[in-house]
């Protein structure tokens, strides 16, 4: 059974009044994101993973430096499917019910989550990513290098946003803090996230 690339939850020029080009969409999707799952296709074919879920895949190999090829490509097909679930059309706003009290109790509150989810994506040399997680009960905002993600730290993953380079060349170039600004003020999905934490 062969693993799939998810369709974008929107059109590919949905973002594009909000910050985000189609011209992005038709790299970042359309090329990186659908090599990562064609090369997570090649590397299990004929193996005891090719039957397994994607989430299995990423748990499985994240444990052998064997299978690291198999993991990063697993798990940035995993990011990326859910880094477009991230983000909406006329995204930003602050969250509301039970994720904003959460987030109140757990962080401070709406203002300190931005500043500190603006810190782990600023400071994340290189590429990776940054999260809004639940771990042990408890929201955290943490940031990973290159492909790693929250699902093998036994972490649910309620949000991300990818800031490798080809996130955001074409349309902000080197300005990856513009680039995290817009994506809190535009693009994030609350609704999404507060869905993973009712589901958590």
């Amino acid at each position: 059974m062969a693993f799939e690339q998810a369709p974008l939850p929107y059109d590919p020029g949905a973002l594009e009044p909000h910050g985000m080009s189609a011209k992005t969409f038709e790299f970042h999707y359309g090329k990186h994101h659908a090599a990562y799952v064609a090369n997570l296709n090649n590397l299990v074919k004929d193996t005891e993973l090719a039957d397994k879920s994607l989430e299995e895949v990423i748990k499985i190999s994240a444990k052998d430096p064997a299978k690291a090829g198999i993991f990063n490509n697993a798990a940035q097909a995993w990011n990326h499917t859910f880094f477009w679930n991230s983000m909406k059309p006329n995204g930003g706003g602050a969250p509301t019910g039970d994720l904003a009290a959460k987030i109140d109790s757990d962080l401070g509150g709406f203002d300190k989550l931005k500043e500190s989810f603006k810190t782990a994506a600023a400071t994340q040399f290189g590429s990776g990513w940054a999260w809004l997680v639940l771990d042990n009960g408890a929201l955290k905002v943490i940031k990973t290098p290159n492909a790693e993600d929250p699902i093998p730290l036994n972490q649910v993953p309620l949000l991300t946003l990818d800031v490798w380079e080809h996130a955001y060349y074409i349309d902000y170039q080197n300005k990856r803090p513009d680039f995290i600004q817009n994506f809190l003020d535009q693009l994030v999905n609350w609704d999404f996230a507060a869905a993973n934490l009712a589901a958590a």
